[in-house]
């Protein structure tokens, strides 16, 4: 099981860094699940450059296979004038259109101010589902009040709970039959009304 960390943090140390770490650690604690973190900063002039050349510098591109590859997607932002931070919404332009469909994804927002909340469900949630994304009921979003009061910490345990329940339903659940298997092409079809004139 791997699940892959996407922080859009600018600063360090990083409020959304803080999160996402929280955050991973409470999804894979008490399993041998693997994390693996990408802080978009590092990768903000080869995301850049994805978009004028269209191809993606080796760093981006094990970003972006990582992503593709992982059982389940943690994903955390700062927001910026009311939505989340175009470094952010980048990484997902540049990521392929169908690497997400189907995949758990647990979004998370940092911010100054509660004000900003519905971020996560009037940005982050319709992104990832345009996306194809599974994304879990809970979303975390940790104002600067919200470090050291209570409340963090549970919305942190609750979100994981439901990220890590899903990654392994998802993992357990066996593969589905190939649709209309017993149909045949139409060329079979008329290949054997042919044949039986």
């Amino acid at each position: 099981m791997k699940y892959v960390v996407v922080s859009a943090g600018l600063s360090v140390p990083s409020s959304t860094r803080l999160l996402a770490d929280r955050l991973a650690a409470a999804t894979v604690k008490d399993t041998s699940a693997e994390v693996e973190v990408f802080e978009l900063r590092d990768l903000a002039e080869d995301i850049s450059h994805n978009f004028t050349n269209g191809f993606p510098a080796p760093a981006l591109a094990g970003a972006l296979g990582a992503v593709a590859a992982a059982d389940g997607l943690i994903v955390v932002t700062p927001v910026f004038s009311a939505s989340y931070s175009g470094l952010f919404k980048s990484f997902f332009d540049v990521l392929d259109q169908d690497a997400l469909t189907g995949k758990p994804v647990l979004i998370a927002a940092t911010g100054g101010s509660a004000r900003h909340s519905l971020v996560l469900e009037h940005a982050l949630r319709p992104l990832f589902a345009y996306l194809r994304a599974v994304v879990i009921p809970t979303a975390v979003y940790a104002a600067s009040e919200d470090w050291g009061a209570t409340g963090l910490a549970e919305r942190i345990e609750r979100a994981a709970e439901e990220l890590s329940s899903l990654t392994a339903v998802e993992r357990t659940r066996p593969p589905e039959p190939e649709a209309f298997s017993n149909v045949l092409p139409f060329e079979n079809q008329l290949a054997a009304l042919r044949a039986a004139k």
